[in-house]
């Protein structure tokens, strides 16, 4: 495994799925950038993303399922699993387990993520938990 590939792993498989936030200082730079819509760059604002998430589904479990590495970029398909248990937008916790698709693309210098690029299926995860009215059949 490659040290950037180690990086990304520590970071899904890691922090996010465990709520270890010692981890994100260990591998996210200090000037951290972050595209995902919707998410504040900084290595607090990371922390604060995954202390949300594990209050919504303290159970998440984000597995790597497929990695492509290029040059100081990796690229990666993600499965989120967990149970609603905590507010969503509003919803209390219905007992409800998710799993949703993520794409993340990174970028990583000197061993750490200095970029980060996310797209979950935020709608399938709304659907899912009741927010917003499923797909029709």
């Amino acid at each position: 495994m490659s040290a950037n590939e180690q990086v990304f792993r520590s970071l899904i498989e890691g922090a996010f799925s465990t709520g270890d936030l010692s981890i994100v200082d260990k591998v996210v730079a200090p000037d951290f950038i972050e595209h995902q819509r919707g998410a504040r760059s900084g290595v607090e604002a990371l922390k604060g993303m995954i202390k949300m998430l594990r209050s919504w589904f303290p159970d998440l479990k984000l597995t790597v399922v497929d990695l492509v590495e290029q040059d100081d970029k990796v690229w990666g398909r993600i499965v989120a699993r967990g149970t609603h248990l905590g507010t969503v937008m509003g919803k209390p916790g219905t007992g409800t387990p998710i799993q949703i698709d993520i794409i993340d693309v990174c970028r990583i210098i000197n061993g750490k993520m200095v970029e980060h690029w996310g797209v979950p299926d935020t709608l399938a995860m709304l659907e899912q938990i009741g927010v917003m009215p499923g797909r029709p059949a």
